[in-house]
């Protein structure tokens, strides 16, 4: 622990603190305020607020909803920049002409989310409640996404997987089935795979 009893240094909540104060105004002109509700973006502002309040348990739940998808999205961007070829998909826009520049350029904080969260969870520790919270807040988005977004935005894909819409379900059928699955495809996989790090540790 530091000398003020910080254990996260005060440069790096200054300087995400800075980035959101860019990232949130310019998303708002560019996507409007509907594009909040995407979770990633929800935890922008989650882990913002962690990093002063240094919460271990708002970092650990964020930790589990950016980490396998930020890493994803790295991974699809990467492969695309060298190769043109999208394997997982969903990042299509980042190298779309028609998307200005700036706007994807914001979007790398995909890339800085997992950082952070791993860091802080370094020096804080992961609290194993995270998957709790974490399903609860997403089992609230996820439903408020599909409720008050427009259909074609497709905001936590709650028209369809990949930022495709389908049509072979229920909406309202695939949207419960999404708010379960999210949890169980995305969280779960990174909880344990902590929690045994931590057991073997």
């Amino acid at each position: 622990m530091s000398r003020t009893g910080q254990r996260l240094p005060l440069w790096l909540k200054i300087a995400f603190s800075a980035w959101i104060a860019v990232w949130a105004p310019a998303y708002v002109v560019i996507y409007g305020p509907q594009n909040f509700f995407w979770l990633c973006n929800v935890a922008s502002f989650l882990i913002l607020l962690a990093l002063w309040l240094e919460h271990r348990l708002l970092f650990s739940a964020q930790l589990l909803s950016v980490l396998l998808v930020g890493t994803l999205w790295t991974f699809d961007v990467g492969v695309a920049l060298l190769t043109g070829v999208h394997p997982i998909g969903g990042t299509q826009y980042m190298f779309d002409d028609d998307v200005a520049l700036p706007s994807r350029l914001l979007s790398l904080y995909h890339v800085v989310l997992p950082v952070v969260a791993v860091y802080a969870c370094l020096r804080l520790g992961y609290d194993r409640r995270a998957l709790l919270l974490q399903t609860l807040l997403t089992w609230i988005v996820v439903p408020l996404s599909w409720v008050f977004t427009d259909p074609e935005r497709n905001i936590n894909w709650v028209e369809g997987p990949f930022g495709e819409a389908q049509d072979v379900l229920d909406p309202r059928l695939y949207v419960a089935l999404l708010t379960l699955a999210w949890p169980v495809i995305i969280y779960v996989p990174v909880h344990l795979t902590i929690r045994a790090l931590q057991y073997r540790r």
